[in-house]
């Protein structure tokens, strides 16, 4: 599988060779009582990076991360070479490469196509290609039946400590997966009429680190507002996933919107 890999040089050195692997001697599925506890890595996790001139924001949290699209996978040519976290890929261990989730933390892959079921581990970035949401080890494509055909429709859930299947979960944002991918997603944080109170709100969230805030300017009959903003972005899954982060750390006034006709 050819990729082709745009970096600034500390995102190069950040994220490995996006390789898009996990370590040696990581072979098994997860059985028993289910996955264990995972310590985020210090490499590998920047707040964004950018491929194909395309800006990628990781995830603070795992949780309740749920995903539905294209899995591929890679074998023999990235065997033995470093991944996005420091370890070393190996084409026979469960493992996995994700854009935006935090590494490593293990997820819940089910194939849509053939109802099989595999836990991978995932410690690196990719896959960067349209369409693609998950890049799977060799081992972990043979056991979900996607070696053969090359790519599946999967469903990814993310699995906290002890979970071995994904807990039911009741999507609280009115936006379903079926959403457009090419019309943009901004997470909207509030509106006013005057700009002093949308640059307070955007210092306030960048103090708590989401650094992409930014203010819109609306004009209206009413005058111009000022909306602030967390986006673009253009996958239902990651916008909700912010969403619960932002509320965790205080701001509960957020809602998902899409973007004007002339954005």
């Amino acid at each position: 599988m050819t990729r082709y890999l745009v970096f600034l040089l500390p995102v190069i050195l950040t994220l490995g060779g996006c390789t898009f692997g996990v370590p040696v001697g990581d072979r098994s599925g997860v059985q028993g009582s289910g996955v264990p506890k995972t310590t985020r890595s210090e490499q590998g996790n920047p707040a964004s990076y950018v491929v194909f001139g395309k800006r990628y924001r990781v995830l603070n949290s795992a949780e309740g991360f749920r995903q539905r699209g294209v899995a591929s996978w890679y074998g023999t040519k990235f065997h033995g070479r470093p991944t996005s976290s420091g370890e070393v890929y190996n084409m026979h261990a469960m493992t996995a490469a994700h854009k935006t989730l935090p590494i490593p933390v293990y997820v819940h892959v089910k194939n849509l196509d053939n109802g099989r079921s595999i836990v991978v581990r995932v410690n690196d970035r990719g896959p960067f290609i349209d369409g693609r949401i998950i890049d799977l080890s060799y081992a972990a494509a043979k056991k979900l039946g996607v070696d053969g055909p090359g790519t599946a429709n999967v469903e990814i859930s993310a699995l906290g400590p002890g979970e071995s299947k994904p807990s039911s979960v009741v999507r609280s944002i009115p936006l379903t997966d079926e959403a457009d991918t090419s019309i943009p997603l901004y997470i909207q944080m509030g509106s006013f009429a005057d700009p002093v109170n949308a640059s307070n709100l955007v210092q306030n969230l960048r103090n708590a680190n989401e650094s992409t805030a930014q203010v819109s300017r609306l004009q209206t009959d009413n005058g111009p507002f000022y909306r602030v903003r967390v986006g673009p972005l253009y996958d239902i899954d990651e916008a909700n996933a912010i969403v619960r982060r932002l509320k965790i750390k205080g701001f509960q006034t957020v809602r998902i919107v899409v973007a004007d006709a002339s954005e």
